[in-house]
């Protein structure tokens, strides 16, 4: 058998899609091996989960490179350059990582390996808030349903190559934490067939 393709997978936060990762490639529904975990937050659970399924993790720091007066595009060049030099992964996974990626360090990745969950469909609620925003829109007639997606990053934020796009319906009883939830369990579903689809598509 050859050897399995490579996931980096960065995060900020709980990691919970992180863990449908981790699930996915301990079970072989996820045909890759996630090679490390990078945090930006050095309090992230998501640190932990990657600890307990034994995979390497680094933490990258701006308040380090803040107070040391380097700027957000050193930090940006320093995380990516560590990532390709040192990792050099066939897919970049950003699972709840809230820090958008220069052009800088996007640079490092000619090959557009970098993909992203978001809970929105394309071209509706780009940025931050965005579950907020739809159940408030839903409130106010505007839209009927939302959705999420896992899609190609480029420098224009949420607006890169879909990969993935799945419909999620807002029910009228329904309260933001319990869309919220919804969303959430559809997020671990996609994020895990995103990161298959972009596999398959690199060895097609």
């Amino acid at each position: 058998m050859s050897s399995l393709p490579t996931i980096a997978v960065l995060i900020s936060g709980s990691g919970s899609n992180l863990q449908a990762l981790i699930d996915a490639t301990q079970t072989g529904k996820l045909r890759a091996k996630i090679i490390v975990v990078c945090s930006n937050r050095k309090a992230a659970y998501g640190l932990e989960r990657a600890a307990k399924a034994g995979i390497p993790t680094r933490t990258f720091s701006l308040k380090q490179f803040k107070d040391q007066g380097k700027t957000r595009v050193d930090f940006d060049v320093y995380m990516a350059k560590t990532i390709q030099e040192e990792y050099n992964p066939d897919l970049i996974v950003l699972a709840g990582f809230m820090h958008i990626v220069s052009p800088e360090f996007l640079s490092f990745f000619p090959r557009q390996n970098i993909i992203n969950l978001h809970p929105a469909l394309p071209g509706q609620f780009d940025g931050a808030h965005a579950i907020e925003r739809a159940y408030e829109a839903y409130k106010q007639g505007k839209i009927q349903h939302t959705g999420v997606m896992v899609h190609k990053v480029i420098a224009d934020v949420d607006r890169g190559q879909v990969i993935l796009e799945r419909p999620i319906p807002i029910e009228d009883k329904d309260t933001l934490e319990d869309l919220e939830n919804r969303i959430h369990s559809i997020e671990h579903e996609i994020i895990v067939e995103g990161a298959q689809k972009f596999l398959d598509e690199l060895s097609a």
